[in-house]
Parts: C-alpha cells; sequence; structure tokens
C-alpha cells in the first residue's frame, strides 16, 4: 500500500518503492516489527509491541507486555504494503484488526500460517509466520511519512504529507499540492531547516514543534547510518497526549552495505522472498524474477537489459534479469540453469553471452553440464560471439544436445520468442 505513494507523488525524482516491491530488487526488506525495534533505539516514538508466532507466546505476551490494556492492535507481517486492506485466502478480510484483548488469540491463531493477499503480493500473497500485537494508541491525527533516494538531486529526499493512512496513493494522486519534498544534501546533512521544513509538511495539531523537528533529525540519522533506501511512516501520528508516534515502520536497506550492517543483514527473512531470488543470491548470480515466459541468460547488465528490450520488440515477455557476470564460473552457469528450469512459466531460455572477460566456452560447457543435471523440458537458444566462441560452439555441437543458434541478438530473440509461442 504505502510503498506506492512514492511513485504517485515523485515519479519524475525518485524510484518508485512500489515498484521495487513488485519487482523484488534485491535489497534488505525487514518486518514491521523489527523496523518499530530499530526505530526504537534511535530515539524514536513507537507503540509498544511484541512479534508472536504461537498461541503460547501469544498468551504470554498479552500476561506480560499487556496486563491491563482492554484492546490491542492485531497486525499480521509480510513483506509487503497494503495488509489492512489485504484478504486472507481463507477469507478473513484485513490483515490488520484492533480489538478486545480476550478477542486477540483466536484472531491471531486465524492469521497465523495463513496466506494473506494484498495490493503488493500478486495473487499468490504471502505466509502470515508472525503477527505484531501492539498497545491501542489514541490517534487524533495521522499524516505520512518517508525518506528515500533522489536520482535527480543524488541524496536523499524527504517526503510528507499532512494527512496519511490507508487512502494515501488515492489522496497523493488527487491532491499532488498537498505532498512536500525535501532533498538533503548528504555531505552536509539534515539541517534544522530542512527538519523544519518537513514538520511544516507534516504539520502537526498537537504536536510539539521542536519536539517533532528532533524526531525527524533522528529518523534521518537511521536512514544514513543504517544504509536505508527507503524508510517508510505511515501514519506518523499524533497521540492524545501530544506525542508524535511513528505507528508504522517499512525500511529497506542497501544490500551492498551488508558487511557492515551484520546484525541488520541477519535479520532477513529468506521465507519472504523470492525463492529463486534467494538461490541466485546464494550462487552470486544477479538475478530478479519477472512474470514472462522467456528465460535469460546474459552476462552484462547493460547486455540483458538490451536483450528484455529485444524479447519484447518481438511479442514475448522476458521471465528474469539474470546477469551471469564478467567472470563466472562453469557452476554458477550450472546454478542459474537451475534457476531457470525451475520457474513452471518459462516456455524458453535465451543465452546471451558477448564474450570479454566471460568465455563463451566456459558458458557452453556449464549449458551442457546444466543438462546433464536438469531434464530440459523447454527449448534453448543460444547466441555466443566473443572470446573462445569457436570452443565454445564446439562444445555445444558436440554436446549431442538439440539446440537452437542464433547469428545475432535480434535472430536470437526471434527464435526464442517463436520456440516459446510453440510450446
Amino acid at each position: 500500500m504505502v510503498r506506492g505513494l512514492l511513485g504517485k507523488i515523485a515519479s519524475r525524482s525518485i524510484s518508485l518503492a512500489g515498484k521495487w516491491q513488485q519487482q523484488q530488487l534485491r535489497r534488505l526488506n525487514i518486518h514491521e516489527y523489527q523496523g518499530a525495534e530499530l526505530m526504537g533505539k534511535y530515539g524514536i516514538n513507537v507503540p509498544k509491541g511484541v512479534a508472536v508466532s504461537s498461541a503460547e507466546e501469544i498468551k504470554k505476551a498479552i500476561h506480560d507486555a499487556f496486563p491491563s490494556e482492554k484492546e490491542l492492535v492485531v497486525k499480521s507481517q509480510i513483506l509487503a504494503g497494503g495488509r489492512g486492506l489485504g484478504t486472507f485466502q481463507s477469507g478473513l478480510k484485513g490483515g490488520v484488526h484492533i480489538v478486545k484483548t480476550e478477542e486477540v488469540e483466536g484472531l491471531a491463531g486465524k492469521m497465523l500460517g495463513q496466506i494473506l493477499v494484498t495490493k503488493q503480493t500478486g495473487p499468490q500473497g504471502k505466509v502470515v509466520s508472525k503477527v505484531y500485537l501492539c498497545e491501542k494508541l489514541s490517534l487524533i491525527n495521522e499524516m505520512y511519512f518517508a525518506i528515500t533516494l533522489d536520482r535527480t538531486t543524488a541524496g536523499p529526499i524527504i517526503i510528507a504529507c499532512r494527512k496519511g493512512g490507508t487512502s494515501i496513493e488515492d489522496l497523493a494522486e488527487k491532491f499532488p499540492d498537498m505532498i512536500i519534498k525535501v532533498p538533503v544534501d548528504v555531505f552536509e546533512g539534515i539541517t534544522d531547516a530542512d527538519a523544519a521544513k518537513v514538520v511544516d509538511g507534516l504539520a502537526p495539531k498537537v504536536a510539539d514543534r521542536n519536539e517533532s523537528i528532533e524526531q525527524v533529525k533522528q529518523l534521518y540519522k537511521l536512514f544514513v547510518e543504517c544504509d536505508c533506501t527507503l524508510l517508510e511512516v505511515n501514519p506518523m501520528a499524533e497521540t492524545a497526549d501530544n506525542q508524535l508516534v511513528a505507528a508504522d515502520a517499512k525500511l529497506n536497506f542497501d544490500d551492498n552495505a551488508a558487511f557492515r550492517q551484520k546484525e541488520i543483514f541477519a535479520l532477513r527473512d529468506a521465507t519472504q522472498e523470492d525463492p529463486r531470488e534467494v538461490a541466485a543470491a546464494k550462487a552470486d548470480l544477479n538475478y530478479i524474477g519477472l512474470d514472462g515466459e522467456i528465460g535469460c541468460m546474459v552476462n552484462g547488465a547493460g547486455l540483458a537489459m538490451a536483450t528484455m528490450d529485444i524479447i519484447k520488440l518481438h511479442g514475448g515477455t522476458p521471465a528474469n534479469f539474470l546477469d551471469v557476470g564478467g567472470n563466472a564460473s562453469e557452476g554458477q552457469v550450472v546454478e542459474a540453469f537451475k534457476i531457470l528450469t525451475a520457474d513452471d512459466k518459462v516456455k524458453a531460455i535465451l543465452v546471451n553471452i558477448f564474450g570479454g572477460i566471460m568465455k563463451c566456452d566456459v558458458i557452453a560447457s556449464g549449458i551442457v553440464n546444466a543438462a546433464k543435471e536438469v531434464s530440459l523440458k523447454v527449448p534453448v537458444v543460444v547466441r555466443l560471439e566473443g572470446t573462445n566462441v569457436e570452443q565454445g560452439k564446439r562444445i555445444l555441437k558436440e554436446s549431442g544436445m538439440t539446440l537452437t543458434t542464433a547469428e545475432d541478438l535480434d535472430d536470437a530473440a526471434e527464435k526464442a520468442v517463436r520456440a516459446a509461442a510453440a510450446k
């Protein structure tokens, strides 16, 4: 839900957060309860909450953390937005509910282990392995707050809106003037003036202005120090006791920072990720799963993008982005083929290699060995060019495999689309 807002309100200046979720780019995404705990460490006001995964944990959490609460908020935990308006495949409506304390165990039991479908999960949904029990706050105002990276200014940009909640995307589309965007100089860092502009955009009704400015500065500090690519709070709320509270927490982190953010990256929940991408990451392959029918294995990100474009040009749709890199081993090529053939939607595979650092004979050997380990049930179109191309072609020819060779990329794409259509 909320990630889609960024695409609505700042499509010209920032990467589309909603698209990121749908395309499943390789960046760490953590659960709401984990984000709230991290925010709390930075002095950011968050609701009291406990994550649970069983009936026993639910009973203990209520007894220990909420002994005198009459109502609690029960939030399903999946790595996707739109939970409040989602629907479980079991028929239960909504992944977020406010219920009486004595009803919490029953409701949470209906969520745990069930599949929740939202606008961002796709029709397949995601399994709820944990629910987050939170204190019910008396909210008198809901706003929207986010920090992401802006390609135009080459630095962080803070986005604020005086209205927040489940209909924020529609609001942003109908009333774009309500959105305030404050770019931050990455070298200077956030200033009091920057934070004040953000607070003015939030337009709090009762929260202390100076305290609100400090909260914004702490949120920015977390964003920078933890190598975030997205920090999103919807709603950023005001409570009856005049506090500014981050009532929700959505955080993504740059995978390139894993070496210095070990504690954060230990939070990764691989069960919520595309299993193909998990397998690719283990093999050190750059893979992004898509919804098409033609599997692609290419060396080099630029060539991979061009390959996908030409497939579309010829009427096909790519099933993935897969860059094996410039120095892939034969083992990595085998793993790449395993990932491609594990996708039931793939009706043909296009291998497009331009050998520079990457040698065509290594790719050819990988294809042959992969065919021995994986039962190839779809046609394979291969275009090889560059270093050791003749050796590569000879390896393929002598393997006895049924392969379709191509003279150039245009020819390869045309043959792959035709082969997929014939399946």
